[in-house]
């Protein structure tokens, strides 16, 4: 069961309709994927509908990441070591992420986004190396969008069940982290291709 304080909030977000599943995603008090199975319960019980609650999930889902870019982009490393664990990031999140990414570049944002640790930290190193808005925004999005058609999905199926999506949503997490490490793979592979490509040319 969840703590009676996660309840409230839930409870209270129901209340602001589709923004309060925003809210939740944005404020990152409680895990994304409780909330959206929350969202996701909402629409069993017809309080909102499944693609509004999509929509708003994956704008709220957005903007959470592009927060942590801007206070990483404008606030530097220092500010997040002091204040990253009201966000739960902590030390070792941000130098597995920030090596990933200053290693692979930032096609890293999109696979990274379904690898467990690295998934909120990524936005970390993208902000300290100042990528672009236009390119973070979009990679984030196209990663955040099948995140949340899953868990409002696995929510409204569980229905009154809704509470135990953790041990329901285990398999489909694998299946999200086995792609994630697909597309790196792919991408890593198109990448060396490239190089190698770039190096006969010269």
């Amino acid at each position: 069961m969840l703590g009676e304080i996660i309840h409230n909030i839930l409870v209270f977000l129901e209340g602001l309709g589709y923004w309060g599943v925003m809210l939740g995603l944005m404020i990152e008090i409680i895990p994304s994927e409780i909330v959206l199975s929350y969202a996701g319960y909402l629409v069993y019980s017809e309080t909102i509908s499944f693609w509004g609650a999509v929509v708003f999930g994956t704008v709220g889902g957005v903007l959470a990441q592009l927060f942590i870019y801007w206070v990483s982009r404008y606030g530097g490393r220092p500010v997040l070591e002091k204040f990253g664990k009201y966000i739960f990031i902590n030390k070792k999140h941000m130098d597995v992420a920030e090596a990933w990414f200053n290693r692979y570049g930032t096609g890293m944002i999109f696979g990274a986004r379904f690898i467990p640790i690295v998934r909120h930290a990524i936005s970390i190193p993208a902000g300290l190396a100042k990528m672009s808005h236009a390119k973070f925004i979009t990679l984030t999005t196209l990663a955040v969008i099948p995140w949340t058609i899953i868990f409002v999905y696995l929510g409204k199926t569980l229905g009154e069940k809704w509470e135990d999506i953790n041990e329901i949503a285990g398999p489909y997490v694998k299946y999200f982290v086995a792609a994630g490490i697909l597309l790196l793979a792919l991408y890593f592979i198109v990448k060396l291709l490239m190089k190698k490509k770039g190096s006969r040319k010269s």
